[in-house]
This record gives C-alpha cells, structure tokens and sequence, in this order.
C-alpha cells in the first residue's frame, strides 16, 4: 500500500517548487556551448582555493602547471558531484518508491532527480572537454558508499544530501561570476547554483520535519551517520591523483594538502552555510563529533 505525504506544508512547498522548476531550467546540452575554445592563461579555479595554494608544492610549480592543477581539481569536485548526486538519486527513489504518486511531495523528488541526472552529464560533459579523467572518489570509497542508500534515511539521508550540495554550492558561487575563471567553467557552476537552490529549500524543510519523530536511539544514529557522510565528502573532493598531472605523487600531494592551513580555510568556508543549519537542527553532536572536527567543516574555536 501506497503511503500518502499530503501534509498541507510539504505540499505548499512542493508545489512552489515545482512551478518553479517548470518555468526555470537549463539543458546543458543546448544551453553551453561546448565547442568553445577554452581562455589562454585562465585558471579553472580561484588560485587561493586549490588544494596546495600556499605550500612549498605550489611555490614550485610554474603558472602553466598551476593552471593545469586547477583543471584537474575541479574535475575531481565536480565527479566526485556525479558520484554522489547518483547516490542522492537512489535515495529520493527510494523515498517515492512506498509513497502517493499523485502527490505533489512525490512529483517533486522525481523532478529533482531529473534535475540531478542533467547535472550529472554536465559534469561529465565538462570532464571530457577539459580531457581529463573522472576522476571520483577513492576506489575503497566508491565500493563502500554502495551501502548507502540501503541504510540513509530520515534527516540523515536529507542532511547528507545539504552537505554535499550546499558545499559545492558555496564555492561555485565564488566561482560563477569569476573573470579570472574559464567561462566554461562559470558557466557550470551557474546553472548547477540556480537549480540547486530548489533542491537545498526541500531538503531542509524535510530535515526539519523529521527531527521532532525521533526516537533517542534513532536520533544518535541519524547524527553519527551524518558525521560520517559528511566527513567523506569532504575528505574525497580532491581525489590524490590529480597531483600526478603537474608531476607530484597522490601520497605527497595528499599530505601537503591535508596539513595546508588554506585548503583547511576553504573546507570551513564552504560548511559556513549548511553547518549553523545542521547544528540548530540536533544533527552535530554525539560519537561523530570527533570526525566533525576532523572534516574542517566546524570553525575552529
């Protein structure tokens, strides 16, 4: 039997959001032009928000290499975007899967997953224009992330969803209106910005609803599965092998950028919106609070 989510706010939200789905969306197939040639000299990211900015890695890399490490780096993100926007996507079927079709609840996740699947062969699409590999996440990560939508429920699953969109969504809008960034580039990341502010507004409204339904063993353990997704995330938007492009190894990259005290810097300024969310919620605290912390998301004290 069909389970029926017609809460009179859920719906009224729902239905916004699909009337503005309807009359704003993009397809990255008609709408960028892919055949354009790339900028001479133009970096792919902001140079302060690649991953070695500031070591001694960086200080001996020459402009050119500079450049190609941030067309690697934002491939990585933007992948590792399709892995998990693949895995959002099984989530919210699940959800529709037991529920009313006709609701508008319903209709709107199977929109959002449309709008994920256009997102996802965008990013792949600038993936291979850029002739760089997708890189992903880790091997280990990939297989292990599997589980996911079979045990991520609840706040957690709509939580897990806001870190990861609301993370690239605070560094892409750096990067959208960038003159110093590929216009390819900005162009991505502005369409990605606009659809996904419909996507952030349904997810918080359904981790609000959840949080006052649960059980205390529930409840601890929808906030250490955050904890764990969320320090993933983090944790895989660089994959180690991009440093292989401009001849450093993954093990020596991975380590300079772990201890760079600037990539740290842009981990916490990406988490500055979604985190004071999260934290009002309930959902940061518990066992998991020592993986916040090592994730960067949380603001030093």
């Amino acid at each position: 039997m069909t389970r029926t989510l017609n809460e009179p706010s859920r719906e009224k939200t729902a239905e916004r959001l699909l009337k503005s789905s309807a009359n704003k969306f993009y397809d990255p197939e008609v709408d960028i032009d892919w055949d354009a040639p790339l900028a001479d000299g133009q970096y792919f990211l902001p140079q302060h928000r690649s991953s070695l900015y500031g070591t001694p890695l960086w200080d001996r890399l020459t402009p050119e290499q500079r450049i190609e490490l941030t067309k690697h780096e934002v491939v990585s993100v933007a992948t590792n975007g399709i892995w998990f926007e693949i895995l959002l996507m099984q989530i919210l079927l699940k959800q529709v899967y037991n529920v009313d079709p006709t609701t508008s609840h319903a209709q709107y996740a199977l929109t959002e997953i449309a709008d994920e699947c256009r997102h996802s062969t965008m990013f792949a699409k600038m993936a291979s224009r850029f002739g760089v590999p997708a890189y992903g996440p880790v091997k280990w990560l990939r297989q292990v992330a599997k589980i996911l939508p079979m045990i991520a429920h609840g706040p957690a699953a709509y939580g897990s969803v806001l870190v990861a969109e609301e993370i690239l969504d605070r560094l892409q809008r750096d990067q959208m209106n960038d003159p110093d960034i590929q216009p390819l580039v900005r162009m991505v990341n502005r369409i990605h910005v606009l659809e996904e502010a419909r996507h952030v507004t349904f997810a918080r409204e359904e981790v609000n609803r959840g949080m006052g339904k649960l059980s205390r063993p529930v409840l601890a353990w929808q906030r250490l599965l955050m904890a764990i997704v969320s320090f993933a995330i983090v944790r895989t938007l660089i994959n180690p092998n991009v440093y292989k492009s401009v001849g450093i190894s993954p093990r020596e990259g991975r380590k300079a950028a772990m201890a760079n005290p600037h990539w740290r810097e842009t981990i916490t300024y990406a988490g500055e919106k979604i985190m004071p969310f999260l934290q009002e919620a309930g959902l940061v605290k518990g066992p998991g609070m020592i993986l916040w912390r090592r994730s960067g998301l949380l603001p030093k004290k």
